[in-house]
This record gives structure tokens, sequence and C-alpha cells, in this order.
């Protein structure tokens, strides 16, 4: 490539200049290529340590002058076919100009001036995102993909020095972070160190010190543990490889990673050598951390934050914190935790203004919403940047549709008349529980009541009538009720109510309290960002039920099953008005995130928001917990509680070590954690103690949840610690949650249907759940967001590698009982399958490898691929290379596996594929390479001669059906008739299943016949498959002796076939076989014994009705073989003289002796001698005999007759080194020193 011209002083170091011209010179570094001595291994390793770009680009072009001891880098190469081409264009454009300047100063004026010119011209059909990255990046991106084989695809993230330990001897280089792989390059005094490994392999990432090692990262995969160090900043490393190791199991997870591309903002400065996929994934770091922060929707992009302070009116006090902008929210938060959160809609600002600076307050901005507030920010730094920011969101918001006006929340709802300063025009100064009558949908409240309110307020009534005088003993209760309304009514008036409402820890004091039944479902919806989604997607839920009603899938089955199971003891779902709203609302979400569907647990949830919410709120309460509070939660295999589950045992271990140990031994942990997780402890808890959990669990997220867990460990550790078994730990566990109690609650208690696990005569100690929430505060509330963020990451990358390995180990499992393989070398094949699978995901063109994976499958199922990645395997698994013929024969035998015809296969199809080349006997690998050369493995456009393709089809079309439908043949005429036109009831397939469960053996006898062109065909192949081989000669002997062969025995079966066939009538009358065998039997037996055609006519007849056993056939063509293949003279029995004459000046055995025929001589020039007649003795593209015939069985026999074939489909191949050696050239390493490659996969 052309450089800008750099000053070089020294021309001579380090280099050899191989050519010179007055004005330029051409070197080489040295130690590149062959040779080099020391020097050139002294040479590498500074290379290689000091980061040299001569390590990519060994070769460059200085320009020079005479008198001038100075000289300029013009251009370099990495290979010198590459700088040959720059030199030659130098010599031919410029060498003749330069010589006319007089002045040498002119002459490098006119040289630089000239490369910045070509520079120019290059870049300028550039793509405008590669300029991005800057000079420094864009070489150590080459480096990566000219060191480690890489496509352009793959593009480089960042890289750092560091020493990789091998045994106790650091090996100093660079480790390269791709967006697929982790690489590491070393090149010490000629040991050469290269480590490829993929991100999906990565079973743990650690940064840790030891006394050994110092501060390092270890990688770990499941071949071992690699350890790196000496980074000069090691936390910005580890951060990346964790982001990019995560990235990699939302991949393994679910497809919407390969297919999702998110348009992340980029900062205005590019950094110096960073790349732009580097700031890419920090502000995706950001804005994840953002949106999880302040309970955001997902696709929210942060634009920007600032240090700034806020002016609280509630304690009078400017906090520092930070201002975060993004489309549309500005929000707050301050250093202090919990000090102040803030949260401001960009849809309600009306007024941005800035205010006059001052020494108290300088840079003010004042920001005003519809629910008349206003927010004072100060102390600004750029602060009219940040107003024009905040203008061109407010333009892009879009203005306020006419129905949102219907959005007002009812002022006469319990709890909120006593706040007038708020004005019921204020969509944030309202309640989302009240009615929602007005609202424009497709039901109207008149119709579905649960679409207007909560659940909750439609039967309290009904209870209360039911109490009848011991509603008495609740007055208290209810006293205490409205005092807690009566205090968040006072916090709405001092703090402000709905979203923008300031967020303190006096908020959280409050929630710890309970939540009061009326403001429930409008807290839940503020604090767990429900509302924001609810308000800014009108009409979605009502078009959602709308396309849902009436489909049928298997998420709406399940449905369905569990619509009874949920919340039963509750009188709301005990009538079909609870049941249908909850039947709405769960087939809505599944039809909204197909990918989830419907996760047992996601009833009782939604079950509990009805009650206290309207059907659209509960909608999107629940988008709220699938999607960003409990991620991974609901979908098919609970990844994100099991991740959760791990991240307990995790602080189990640091919180209650003494019974950590115990836990694990009794294996509770694992039982308890996924029904408290899933259901929010809603399963397991009183009904009315649970919901204060749910109350917590919004505000904090998962955080809350941890810390109860640990503290209902805690206060049953004594009784744990005594435990002997399982059973009766659960059994204590279960006993305290059953007596978990809510005093408080104005609700008539519901029975809970958990077993009471009481024992002898004492009444159960009951708990107060408030206390319980204290507790749980005062003992682990020092558990942080981010610490469990940080654990969750961790334990991703063990629960999702032990669930693939869980995968690996059932389809093993499922399909070693029919394959030749073992259990290690299934093992291995399913590695490079799922690598081949994934890495086309990655590097594939158009990303549709991610959509085909369908989660809902099973694990066999899961991983499939098409016909370019199955030619791939094949090409380097296959025991049978083809030379430039094997893609055509992978092509083949991809189309014999696909025979559900959607050009895809699974593993099993696969490794059956290839247990069919690599196990069985000399009968059973010809009979793969047979069906390879016959419908529908080979296609009718392979063939040269399409008149033959159509006669074949048009004749042999009974065969083809009896092939591919050879489970369903019945005994008699008359029902397969029947089968087309009348419909079948269950027992005939189960009878179908049943044959094609006996007949999964096929034998030589249910084999087709080959026609003379696809016969061709198979020749071309066997001589292809011979090139390379070690007795290469004998074997080209050997398969023109068995050709020639065979197309005379083709000759003579014509011969029969083509005679009256009255006496095969006659035969056929008296025969009872299956038609099938008996259609094979007469043109097999007889073309059999092409050499004793004058046997008498009645022992053929005899044969051919008989029940000739297969064995037999067998040996009667080997003899026949055996006698033919004695020498020359005996297949020349059956030719004319003429053709004898022919045969005698250039036999068969001549034609190869040399070993000259090749595949293409079959096609072009060679004449297949033992044919009769010119149609027969025609060559191969002219007009083909459509009467000419072989079967399977004449083929086997011929091939036993020459045991140079015989020991070479009988040869024991090992596949697991082809798949050691398919991993190494998956990279192709194009160092030329010897190196010591510790390549890491799968």
């Amino acid at each position: 490539m052309w450089l800008g011209p750099e000053e070089v002083l020294l021309a001579g170091a380090l280099w050899v200049t191989e050519r010179a011209n007055p004005f330029f010179l051409l070197q080489r570094r040295r130690g590149h290529g062959k040779g080099g001595g020391l020097t050139g291994l002294l040479v590498g390793t500074l290379d290689v340590v000091l980061d040299s770009s001569a390590r990519v680009a060994p070769y460059r072009i200085l320009h020079q002058t005479q008198d001038s001891q100075v000289y300029w880098a013009v251009a370099c190469g990495s290979s010198r076919k590459e700088i040959t081409k720059h030199w030659e264009w130098l010599e031919n454009n410029l060498l003749q100009t330069l010589s006319i300047f007089d002045n040498e100063e002119d002459i490098t004026t006119f040289v630089k001036g000239k490369i910045h010119g070509i520079i120019a011209e290059e870049n300028k059909n550039e793509q405008p995102q590669s300029e991005e990255d800057p000079g420094k990046f864009k070489e150590a991106e080459l480096k990566m993909r000219k060191q480690f084989g890489m496509p352009e695809v793959e593009k480089l993230v960042n890289y750092y020095s560091c020493s990789y330990w091998k045994g106790r001897v650091p090996r100093q280089g660079w480790l390269y972070l791709t967006v697929n792989h982790l690489c590491f390059y070393s090149f010490l005094l000629g040991k050469e160190v290269t480590l490829v490994i993929q991100w999906v392999d990565v079973t743990q990432l650690e940064k840790n010190a030891t006394l050994l090692f110092p501060e390092c990262i270890k990688v770990s995969t499941r071949d071992g543990e690699l350890y790196f160090s000496m980074f000069l900043n090691i936390n910005e490393t580890f951060k990346l490889m964790e982001q990019l190791a995560n990235i990699a199991m939302r991949q393994l997870l679910d497809n919407e990673s390969f297919l999702q591309e998110k348009s992340l903002p980029k900062p205005r400065k590019p950094l110096k050598n960073i790349s732009a996929l580097k700031r890419d994934l920090d502000a995706r770091a950001k804005n994840e951390c953002y949106c999880a922060t302040f309970r955001l929707p997902k696709d929210e992009c942060l634009d920007g934050h600032t240090d700034c302070t806020l002016w609280t009116p509630f304690n009078k006090m400017h906090i520092p914190g930070q201002m975060f902008v993004s489309n549309n929210y500005i929000c707050f938060a301050s250093k202090a935790e919990e000090a102040c959160h803030l949260i401001i809609p960009l849809r309600e600002v009306t007024i941005v203004e800035k205010a006059d600076s001052s020494s108290v307050l300088p840079s003010p901005l004042s920001i005003s919403t519809k629910s008349k507030m206003t927010f004072f920010f100060a102390n600004l730094k750029d602060r009219d940047f940040l107003v024009q920011r905040i203008s061109d969101f407010l333009q892009r918001t879009p203005s306020k549709k006419p129905c949102d006006r219907e959005w007002k929340w009812n002022l006469a709802d319990p709890g909120c008349e006593e706040v007038p300063e708020l004005p019921s025009s204020s969509p944030l100064a309202i309640s989302p529980t009240s009615a929602l009558s007005n609202r424009p949908a497709n039901f109207s409240a008149e119709e579905v009541p649960t679409a207007s309110q909560g659940l909750l307020k439609l039967f309290r009534r009904n209870s209360d009538e039911l109490l009848g005088p011991k509603g008495a003993i609740f007055v208290p209760v209810k006293a205490k009720e409205k005092m807690k309304e009566e205090s968040w009514n006072i916090h709405f008036f001092e703090y402000g109510r709905g979203m923008c409402m300031y967020r303190t820890a006096k908020t959280r004091e409050l929630v710890q309290k309970g939540i009061p039944e009326s403001l429930r479902g409008e807290l839940w919806l503020l604090f767990s960002g429900a509302w924001n989604e609810m308000v800014t997607h009108p009409g979605y839920y009502a078009d959602l039920v709308e396309k849902s009603m009436g489909k049928y899938n298997l998420a709406t089955e399940e449905i369905e099953r569990d619509l009874h199971r949920s919340m039963p003891e509750h009188p709301a779902f005990q009538n079909e008005l609870g049941i249908a709203a909850l039947r709405r609302v769960l087939t809505a979400y599944a039809f909204r995130n197909p990918t989830i569907g419907y996760c047992q647990a996601m009833n009782i949830v939604t079950s509990v928001l009805l009650l206290y919410c309207n059907e659209e709120e509960a909608f999107w309460l629940l988008v709220a917990l699938c999607e960003r509070m409990l991620p991974d939660y609901y979908n098919t295999r609970v990844v994100g509680a099991l991740v959760d589950q791990g991240i307990f045992e995790e602080l189990t271990r640091e919180y209650l070590p003494q019974l950590s140990e115990k836990m694990q031994d009794l294996g509770v942990i694992s039982t308890i954690s996924l029904s408290w997780f899933l259901t929010l402890f809603l399963s397991v808890m009183p009904f009315e103690s649970a919901v204060v959990i749910v109350d917590c669990f919004f505000y904090e997220g998962i955080k809350f949840i941890l810390q109860v867990s640990l503290a209902i460990l805690d206060a049953n550790m004594e009784k744990l610690l005594q435990c002997c078994d399982e059973g009766e730990a659960m059994t204590i566990l279960g006993r305290y949650l059953d007596n978990v109690v809510n005093r408080q609650s104005v609700s008539p208690p519901i029975p809970h249907l958990h077993a009471l696990l009481t024992s002898g005569d004492d009444p159960p100690l009951e708990i107060d759940i408030f206390e319980l929430i204290k507790t749980s505060y005062e003992k682990f509330s020092n558990l942080k967001a981010d610490d469990i963020e940080q654990m969750r990451f961790k334990q991703r990358l063990k629960v999702i590698q032990s669930l693939e390995d869980t995968a690996k180990k059932s389809v093993v499992r499922a399909v070693s009982g029919d394959i030749g393989f073992s259990i290690e070398e299934l093992e291995e094949l399913y590695v490079v399958f799922k690598a081949k699978y994934l890495m086309s995901c990655y590097w594939g063109n158009n990303r549709a490898a991610a959509a085909r994976r369908d989660q809902s499958l099973p694990y066999l199922e899961q991983y499939r691929i098409d016909m370019e990645q199955f030619k791939d395997l094949f090409i380097s698994l296959t025991p049978w290379s083809c030379g430039a013929h094997t893609p055509v024969l992978a092509g083949r035998l991809f189309r014999l596996l696909d025979e559900n015809r959607d050009s895809l296969i699974n593993f099993k199809e696969f490794v059956t594929g290839m247990s069919g080349m690599y196990h069985g006997d000399l009968t059973e690998k010809l009979k793969v390479l047979y069906k390879l050369h016959l419908p529908p493995a080979l296609n009718p456009e392979e063939t040269e001669s399409a008149l033959e393709a159509t006669s074949y089809f048009t004749e042999d079309v009974t065969t083809e059906e009896t092939h591919e439908d050879k489970g369903r043949r019945n005994e008699n005429g008359p029902e397969k008739d029947e089968k087309g036109t009348s419909p079948q009831d269950y027992r005939y397939y189960l009878r179908m299943w049943a044959k094609e469960k006996e007949s999964k053996k096929e034998t030589i006898k249910d084999l087709p016949k080959m026609s003379q062109e696809q016969f061709i065909e198979l020749c071309k192949t066997l001589y292809n498959m011979f090139s390379e081989d070690p007795v290469e000669q004998e074997l080209y002997h050997a398969i023109a002796t068995v050709a020639s062969l065979l197309l005379r025995i083709g000759e003579v079966g014509k011969k029969f076939s083509n005679r009256p066939m009255r006496k095969s009538e006659d035969c056929k009358a008296n025969n009872t076989q299956d038609p099938v065998s008996e259609e094979e039997s007469p043109t097999s037996e007889q073309s059999q014994n092409p050499a004793v055609e004058q046997q008498p006519q009645a022992d053929h007849e005899d044969k051919t009705c008989g029940d000739a056993q297969p064995e037999k056939a067998q040996q009667e063509n080997q003899t026949l073989g055996d006698g033919l293949g004695e020498g020359q003279s005996s297949p020349l029995q059956l030719l004319s003289d003429d053709e004898t004459k022919d045969d005698m000046s250039m036999s068969s055995y001549s034609m190869v002796s040399t070993g000259s025929l090749q595949c293409e001589d079959i096609a072009d020039d060679t004449v297949l001698v033992g044919c009769e007649g010119s149609s027969s003795a025609a060559r191969y593209g002219s007009t083909i005999d459509t009467d000419w015939s072989i079967s399977f069985e004449q083929i086997l026999a011929s091939m036993l007759t020459e045991t140079a074939l015989v020991n070479y489909f009988e040869k024991k191949v090992n596949i697991l080194q082809k798949i050691k050696d398919q991993k190494k050239m998956e990279r192709q390493f194009s160092s030329s020193s010897d190196y010591e490659l510790s390549s890491v996969s799968g």
C-alpha cells in the first residue's frame, strides 16, 4: 500500500536492500523469508514486542536523493508481489520525469506530492466508516487479519500488549479482541505462539492476582485455562472482554442478538487508537446501564451525560449529580446513592429556558412540565450545547395525539382528593387505576369490566358481604390503610406525583411499609417504567388482543391448560370474568413476543397484576417484567432464573458460609430458588404477604428478592444445619413461608393452597412480613445493583455453557444408537457442526442462518446447516477426497440426506452421512456411493444428456417411488389405489409407522438400477477419488477393469431385457413375491449370467422364478467376476471379431497402465471398450443408450474381484485426526517461520 511519505533516518538498519535506482530503494526486513539466522530471530522478536509495522509489511520502498542523508518511506507491502507492483509503477511513471529536475529538493517535493495524490485517489472510493478508524488501528487490524487468517467481516474491537503465560514462562505479545474471537500472537527468538479462541467457547472470565501470576486475566474454556498479564490498563481490557463474551452468550441464547444491529450514538471526536466498534460497545454498555437505572424502554438511546446540580425543593438544597439526556427523556441521578433520582419524559416538557447566571447559581437551566412542576439544574459545563440538544429532541417528540387527552387519571379516586395543587388535566398527576371507559379501544368497559379497573375492585364488595359481622375486626386495619394513603398523599405533595416524582430514600421507606391497595397499580406502573411504554403505545394492546383472538398455537394451548391453576383460591379467578381477562393478557403477550410465548409461572404473576390493574396496565407490567426486570426468566430454558440462582448460591457462600456448604450437600438451593424467583414468592407465601414483596420488587428490582431470600435462610439457619436430607429442609422452609403473615392487609385472608406443613399440636409461629423485610434491609442492604449485574454476567457464562453441554450430551445420546461413531467422535463432530453454524451466523452475508434457529425445537433440530456449510465440512472431513470433484459429491450427499427437502440438514442427518463413509463394510460404503449417483442425490442438470434424463424419469418413475417410499409398500395392489382416494384413519398411519420402523434396514435388493449415464458419473467419481492415493496406479488398473466388465454386463443384460417376456409373464403369474422384487428378479438374474448364453432356457426360468438369496447372487456374481477377470481372453469371448481386433491393439488394461487416464479422459476422449456397435461404443456426451442398466449387486460383485478396490474401501480412517486438522485449517496462519500452535476451540 502507498504511504504518506514518512522520514527515515537510517535506511540500512534491520533492512536489506534488494533493488535500487538513483531515486528509490526496495528493501526487505531482515529475517523475513528463508534463512535470516540469529539476526532474523532477533529482528522478528523486536517487531512483535515493539508492535512494529514491519511484521505485517516486511517490504518497503524508500525515496532518496544522492546528496541527502534523509530517506522517505513511500510504500510498504505484505508480499513481494504487492511491493513489486508499486516498484514497477514508480519505474514506469516517475523515473523519466525525475531525471529532468535539477534541484533535489524539487525532486523530493514532487515525489511527495505525487504519492499524496495517489493516496487521495485511492481513498476517494473507500466507505466513509473506514475513515473513522485512525491509521494505527487500521494497521493493527491488517496485522490481525494476516496473522490469524480472519475474513474482512471479522472486525477488530481493540488490541493490547500483554504476556501470555505458557507454563511458568511469560510470552510477550499482542492480544487482539475481535467481535467473535480472542486472539494472541507472540514471537520470541524463533518460538511463535498463536492462540485463537471463539468467545462462544469461553466458560469463565476472571480477573485475579496470585503468587505465581501477577494481576492477570484468566480465560477458561472446556479445554483448559489461559492466563494473560502485564496489561497497561487491565480494568479496561477485562471490561471489554466481558462485553464481548456476553454478546456471544446472547447469541447462543437467542437469534435476535445476531439479527439486531442497534444504532448507537458515536462520540463526536474520534479517540486515538480506538476503533469505532470499541466506541459503539462502550456506548452500548452505558446505554444499557442508563436504561436499567431509570427503568426506561430498551430502545432508548443515551445521547450524553454531564455533571450538574439539581435544586430539590423538599429539602431546599442543590444536590450534585449527573444529568443524562436521551432522545425521549432527561434523567438525573445524585452522586450520593438514593439521595435523589428524577425522570422527566420529554413528552411532558413545555418550556426549557436558560436562567440568569449568578455566583450562587452558575449556568442554571429551568425545565417546566405540563404538571406545573419546574426543575432547576445548575453548574452545567456546556449549557448552550445542552439546550440545543434538548431542543432538537423536543422538535422530534411527537405532539400529543387527540386520544391522549382521554388518559386523564380520575382525581375522584381515593387518595387523590387531597392534592388540589395538581390539576386534573395533567397526565402525570393522576392515578392509572382509574376508569378507562372513554379510551378508544376495540372493547368497551360495559362489555369487559377488566378493561377499566382491577379485579380486586370488582370482587371486594362481594367478599365484604360474605364476611358479614366479622368484617368489624378489619376496622383498625382499614384505619391503618387510610393512614398509609395519607402518608403517600403528603409524599406526593412534597415530592411530586407521577413520572416526574423526586425518588428519594423517603420513597423507599414508604414502599417498605407497604403500598396502599388504592395506589398499588399506579405505583407499580411508575416504578417499573411500564407507564412510559403504555403512554407511548396507545391502542397497542387492543390491537394485539384483536389479532390474537381465535388464533391457536402451542402457547395458547399451554395458556388454556394453566388458566384455572392461576390463584384458584381467589374469588376473582373462580369465574369466567377473571379467567377471560387472564387469557387475553397472556395470549396478547405470547403474540407480542413469540420467542418467549408462554412459560409456566407467568400465569401466577399476571393474575396478581390483574387484581390491581386493568388489562392494558397488567399487559405492560408483564412486558416490563419479562423483558427488562427479569431478563430471560420466562424463556424455554429459564436461563435468567438459573443465572440468579447461581448469584444466590454465591451470595449464600459470602454471607452465610456455614449454611452454604450444608445447602450444597442437600441440593436445596436449586430447588427453592426457582419457585421463589419465577413467581416472586407468590406461589410459596400467603397472597397478602407476597404482594408486599412484589411492591418492593418493583421499586428495587432483583436485588430485593435476593435480599429477602438470604434473610429467610438466615432466619432458619439453626434448623437447616440439623437437617439430614433435602425433604426435611424443604419442609422447614415451606412451613416458615406458609406462616409469613400480613396483619395490615385490608383484604380478607385468602386460604393458601400450599400445604400447611405443621407438625404436632403446637400452633405455628407467625412471622410478620414487614419484620422480615426490615431484617433483610438491616442485614443484607449492602447488596448493590451494579455488583449483581457483574455477577449476572459471570453466572450467565456458566449457565449457558452448562446448558450447551447438556444439549450436546442430549443430541449425542439421541443419535449414538444408530451411528457407528463413538461417543467421543460424536461429541467432536457436534462441536465442529455447531461451530460451522455459528460461523455462518456471524460471517454469513445475509445472516439468514441466525433466523433458522428455533429455540422451541428439540436440541437435535436447533442447529441446522445449509448446502454451502455442509460442503465446507464435507471437504475437510470426508475420507473420499475427489479433488476438484469433491464439492460436487458433497452437494449430492446433501441432497440425499435432506429428506424433507427444506435445504437444511440437522446434526443427525449430518453424522448419518459421515458414518456411511467411515463405518460399515465394503457393501455399506459402496451402497452410499451408489446412491450418490441416483436421484435425488444426482441432479438431472449434472448429467450432460437432457434426453437421457427425461427418459430416465419417465421410465423409472415407479422405481424412484419405490426407493423413496420403501416403508409404505403393501402386499396387494387394490389397497394402494384405495390409499390415494379415501382418507385413512389413525390405524393406517400406525401400521405405516410400524412398517417404516421394520424396513429401516434396507437391503441391496431395494436399490433401483443405474442407467448408463449415471454409471459413467460413478466411474468419474471413482477416478477422481483415487488420485494422489499411494497405490494410485493399482486402483486405476482395477477400476478400468471393473468399468469395462460392467459395461459389457450391461450390454448383455439389455439383450435379455429386450426379448419378448412371455416366459417371464408366465412366471409372474405363478410368482407370489412382492411386486418390487418381482420387477428386479428377471433383469438382475438374467444379467448376472451374461457369459453363459448357451444355458438352457428352463434353467433360466427356474432362477427367475425361484426365491434366490442375495448371498447366493453375490457368490454367483463373484464367480462370474473371477472368471471374467482372470485374463483378457474371457471378456473378449463375448465380442465380435472386429471388436476383438480393436481391443488387441489397445486393451482396457493398457489404456490405464500409465496412470494417464483421468476423469476428463472418460468424459471427452476415451472410448469405453467392451460395448457393442456404434451406440455402445459411443463417447460419453454423445447419444446414451437408454435401455442399458446395471444393478448394485453386479457392481458389488465386480468390485470384489479387485483386491486394491476392496482394500481402499475397507481402509480405516481416523475421523478425530480429520477434525483436528479441520480446526487448524479454520484459520490460515500465514507465518513463514516454524510456529507452536495452541489453538483452543470448542
